[in-house]
């Protein structure tokens, strides 16, 4: 049984791991905060990092710490109601419910309908069908991801970022700083940076695809726990400096495409248009490209990794392969809706599940020093979204967001909860569950040593 992996090996799992995380988001929201951070494209790009990078990075590495398989096991301490319900209700809302249809519908919009002018509703449903067929022959393999995004997809699409990436380093389009800063930066850029950091939907994912990084270092002969946990981090860290450095070079090309670029605050558009701008029409061909396997690499993991934990949790006798059929059907249903009305509808979800998730994260890693606490596990869990319903309710749709009761409770936390206006609302709360779960867990452990004795 092998300890350790070869420094080639840690390589690849590490080149996995970024291909999971990589996708079409990825790519437009640092050009996005990059352009419109103005001369504060500093602290908003390492708030971007910490939440973006640093966060999924520590949800792969705590489920490998804790000695869990998945994210079941991961959530187990918050009680067996709240596993299944958490893990159940994120693996839908990163997988079929949103993040999967993202992938196909902002390909195509980036990569096919905005170069080409290509009929919307048509397009999308043709390129849809192509691109689900394509996830579903590579999802069902899944003895064959490590090599498929690992070995192959990764090192070519960060071959096609590169050129783009030199060019602008080369020859940028204006000096650093120096383009229009948007309102929502002036105040609090590094917090905002952080908050930016949650549409990449990557610390939520972290907790799914862990599944797979695990699985992926069992394959390559290393089972012992400690082991799997120390060569996970190994993998993570070459993800977080892979990451980090693509992301910085992002940021910098928003920032300076204000040169070229004028009152544009879409990534899609800024690619598309940065991309034409140093290479013409071959511009367009290779953006196609590179947004095509961001996509599609990160759109077989997620179905991967929900069939994977469908098939283990739930009591009916469903096989991984029928449940990838599924999702992949499910996930084109919805991508054909449009990338508006899948980000409206999804939106308040992921604001509400990302506390919760970094809460668990949190916990996951303080555990190998605290232990796996249960009352502590389930009071600052309950603070955490309570906390949380805030955020997601101020991001309702207008119709919901308006009503007396939504207006009340969000007005109580902005005037009570510090942060709350940023974006941080859940943090007060989860400090508060994490002092009554602490003084409840003592109380019981003197009662439990007072009947030993």
């Amino acid at each position: 049984m092998r300890k350790n992996l070869q420094f080639k090996e840690i390589l690849l799992v590490g080149s996995l791991l970024f291909g999971l995380f990589f996708g079409a988001g990825n790519l437009i929201f640092p050009l996005e905060l990059g352009y419109g951070s103005g001369g504060n494209v500093l602290p908003v790009s390492i708030g971007f990092i910490l939440s973006a990078v640093g966060l999924p990075i520590l949800g792969v590495v705590s489920a490998s710490l804790t000695d869990s398989d998945n994210l079941f096991e991961l959530s187990r301490p918050g009680g067996t109601f709240f596993a299944y319900a958490f893990t159940i209700i994120l693996y839908l809302a990163i997988g079929p419910g949103f993040a999967i249809p993202r992938t196909a519908t902002v390909s195509f919009e980036v990569g096919f309908a905005g170069p080409y002018n290509i009929d919307k509703t048509i397009g999308l449903l043709v390129f849809s069908v192509v691109f689900f067929i394509l996830v579903l022959e590579f999802s069902v393999k899944r003895s064959k991801l490590i090599d498929t995004i690992g070995k192959y997809m990764t090192p070519i699409f960060i071959l096609l970022l590169s050129v783009l990436i030199v060019f602008s380093i080369i020859k940028p389009m204006a000096g650093l700083g120096t383009g229009y800063m948007q309102e929502k930066y002036v105040n609090n850029p590094f917090a905002k940076g952080i908050i930016d950091g949650y549409n990449t939907m990557d610390a939520p994912a972290s907790l799914a695809f862990a599944i797979i990084i695990i699985s992926a270092v069992k394959q390559l002969g290393v089972k012992n726990a400690k082991n799997i946990a120390k060569e996970t981090l190994k993998a993570g860290l070459v993800c977080l400096v892979a990451m980090s450095i693509i992301y910085g070079f992002l940021a910098f090309i928003g920032n300076t495409s204000s040169g070229i670029l004028k009152g544009e605050n879409n990534g899609a558009v800024i690619l598309s248009k940065v991309s034409y701008h140093y290479l013409g029409k071959f511009g367009y061909i290779m953006l196609t490209f590179i947004v095509f396997l961001a996509c599609l690499k990160t759109a077989i993991g997620l179905v991967s990794a929900a069939s994977e934990m469908f098939e283990i949790l739930l009591p009916f006798r469903i096989t991984y392969k029928v449940y990838c059929y599924i999702f992949s059907a499910l996930s084109f249903l919805v991508a054909n809706l449009g990338l508006d009305t899948i980000i409206k509808l999804s939106l308040p979800i992921l604001l509400f599940l990302y506390p919760i998730a970094i809460v668990l994260i949190t916990l996951s890693i303080l555990s190998i020093f605290i232990g796996r606490r249960e009352l502590v596990y389930k009071s600052i869990l309950l603070f955490t979204a309570i906390g949380s319903l805030a955020d997601l309710f101020k991001n309702l749709p207008l119709e919901l967001s308006t009503r007396p009761i939504v207006r009340t409770w969000i007005s109580i936390s902005e005037r009570y909860l510090p942060g709350a206006k940023i974006g941080f609302s859940w943090i007060a709360p989860a400090l508060i569950g994490l002092i009554i779960g602490l003084i409840l867990d003592g109380i019981l452990r003197r009662n439990l040593n007072k009947e030993i004795r």
